[in-house]
């Protein structure tokens, strides 16, 4: 039997840990630090995800057979080398592979290079020259920042004077620190869009499920961009001929090239695609889970996430399994979010819910009364069914029976179409 860690606080680290407790294979799920909604399934350990030095000697102490990174930042500081060169087992990319995430130059000049579909763009890391090439485009404008900035970091306005302004905002004032540093002004791209993960090894891709992710933080697609308000499976305008044409052209075509640039990616790579009339076109990679996509994504893998993760590491190859069924998730977000709010609001109903559904935590503490409101996200509520209208009527009524004063969420998820 086997014990695994988890890093992370939130809720595709729930996900992950909630996949990974249901396998014969593992004997214990620990999440470092996690959150108060995951103490059913996994045992919490108070150490900073930065603390990598603390993280090994964990790992080493209790004789961890497998650890998963969850968030961004701390793939792009290096944790799997550090657990690398400390000869410990875990499933992610290196520092140097990280950056097809932390680094949106760096991902556009691969693409550019490789021939890999996406859209036009320029770089720019003074605001003068920046501004000067905002005056020449048409709208929509589409500004991101070079760096991690937790899914805030793009900025899209039918404005010529809120474009600029962002500029400033990035180059002059520092909005998003290093970040923003550098800006890169893409070309808008009009369609539909997807989520495509996939489990990588070098050049060995197995793709997963697609999903489709709700960025905006209010209905109809309105309001300031989020770390993601929700997401559903499977996506069926998307048709299987785009599908078949990202896998080869996008997914397997990033993998050779990491592994033709010297920077050979292990673990999740996800791309954020587009469909467009002249085929699927990347809006970004990451180089982890997708979050809201995971904690929909994962309920329909039929496989054992251990047994898959631990082979593909081995170079062993896997067949994955996926359910039929329709997936929804909402997110369940403080007002204010993703702007200032406040935390501290205790949440009621949770315990009304239905057997049948899931419930993540992103950020959730725990008192005498029950549990509170922690952070911006707090609650993924998700519903599965043999088809969506049943799954999402499922899931609005299952939402309908929490309370929280200082929680807001979209009544659209799984129903817009870009």
């Amino acid at each position: 039997m086997n014990k695994v860690l988890i890093v992370g606080t939130g809720g595709r680290e729930h996900a992950i840990a909630w996949k990974l407790s249901q396998s014969p294979k593992v004997s214990k799920v620990y999440v470092a630090p996690g959150n108060a909604g995951m103490e059913g399934i996994a045992t919490r350990v108070p150490i900073n995800p930065m603390d990598f030095t603390a993280l090994a000697t964990f790992a080493k102490t209790e004789n961890i057979a497998l650890t998963i990174p969850g968030p961004e930042a701390i793939l792009a500081a290096g944790i799997v080398d550090h657990f690398q060169k400390e000869g410990l087992k875990i499933f992610g990319p290196t520092k140097s592979a990280a950056a097809i995430e932390s680094s949106k130059t760096f991902a556009k000049e691969l693409m550019e290079k490789y021939n890999i579909p996406t859209a036009k763009y320029k770089a720019f890391a003074d605001y003068q020259s920046a501004s000067a090439y905002i005056q020449t485009l048409p709208p929509p404008y589409v500004l991101k920042a070079d760096g991690l900035a937790e899914g805030k970091g793009v900025i899209i306005t039918d404005s010529k004077d809120e474009a600029d302004k962002a500029l400033k905002d990035m180059l002059q004032n520092a909005r998003f620190g290093q970040a923003g540093k550098t800006v890169v002004i893409e070309e808008f791209l009009q369609g539909e869009e997807f989520s495509y993960m996939a489990f990588v090894k070098g050049e060995n891709v197995y793709p997963m499920v697609i999903a489709q992710d709700h960025k905006r933080a209010y209905d109809n697609d309105k309001g300031p961009n989020t770390g993601g308000m929700g997401a559903y499976s499977p996506v069926p305008q998307i048709s299987e001929t785009m599908l078949k044409t990202a896998r080869q052209d996008v997914l397997e075509a990033a993998a050779k090239a990491m592994v033709k640039e010297g920077r050979p990616f292990t673990g999740i790579l996800y791309a954020g695609l587009i469909s467009t009339p002249s085929g699927p076109k990347v809006i970004e990679f990451n180089a982890r889970f997708g979050d809201p996509e995971t904690e929909v994504v994962l309920p329909l893998l039929e496989s054992d996430l251990f047994t898959t993760i631990t082979d593909i590491m081995a170079s062993t190859p896997v067949s994955l399994t996926w359910s039929k069924d329709h997936i929804i998730g909402t997110v369940l977000a403080s007002k204010g979010y993703p702007g200032k709010y406040e935390t501290g609001f205790h949440i009621e109903g949770l315990e009304n819910l239905s057997p049948e559904t899931l419930v993540f935590h992103f950020a959730t503490n725990r008192d005498e009364k029950g549990y509170t409101t922690n952070g911006g996200r707090v609650l993924l509520i998700v519903r599965k069914a043999p088809d969506q209208k049943t799954a999402r009527s499922d899931l609005y009524k299952e939402i309908s029976k929490i309370k929280c004063e200082n929680l807001f969420y979209r009544t659209d998820i799984g129903s817009v179409v870009r």
